[in-house]
């Protein structure tokens, strides 16, 4: 738990987000099983899609632990898209990256003042896994070192269609225009 705490305060970017629900609309989720990931890749995918089906709903996110604010709406500064807000279970970062249990759920918001799940991120400190060590991996992919926030981590964006990929950290597609507060960042 210091080691959440120590992260948390380290994401000092918290802003307050009067949104609580989001919209259960995912006609644009095309299927990953159309990419070239593998098997095993695709069934961890449908896994994830699975066990955050229910996260739909920002308040069935933050009853079951998704409810600390890490980042406000981030979006890059280069062009390359958006994340969206960052929420997180500090109890599930421990060191550990498992397909069920993802540390942090990332929300658009949109034009009616709802948050939408559009993906989900793993990380892991650099306090649990140096970042002179080799990256942690899942999906059969390389976590990517973010220095700004002293971790590693690995975007699956299962609900929302990415065309730069679905473990790119950026999305063309997403963007933080309806947030209240927002940063640009690199990531």
């Amino acid at each position: 738990m210091k080691h959440a705490t120590t992260l948390l305060m380290g994401f000092a970017l918290v802003t307050a987000c009067s949104s609580e629900s989001i919209t259960k609309d995912t006609n644009d989720l095309r299927s990953v099983s159309s990419q070239s990931l593998g098997a095993s890749v695709n069934q961890d995918l449908a896994r994830l899609r699975q066990v955050t089906a229910g996260f739909q709903d920002f308040n069935t996110a933050s009853n079951a632990g998704w409810s600390t604010q890490i980042t406000p709406c981030m979006t890059d500064p280069a062009g390359a898209g958006g994340m969206g807000f960052h929420y997180g279970n500090v109890g599930l970062i421990d060191g550990t990256a498992t397909v069920e249990n993802p540390q942090l759920l990332l929300y658009e918001p949109e034009k009616n003042g709802r948050l939408r799940l559009v993906a989900v991120e793993y990380i892991i400190p650099y306090s649990f896994h140096p970042r002179s060590a080799a990256p942690p991996r899942l999906f059969d992919q390389d976590f990517q070192q973010v220095d700004a926030f002293q971790l590693w981590g690995l975007h699956a964006w299962v609900w929302r269609d990415n065309p730069s990929g679905i473990f790119a950290s950026w999305n063309p597609q997403v963007n933080c225009l309806n947030a209240t507060a927002s940063v640009s960042m690199s990531h």
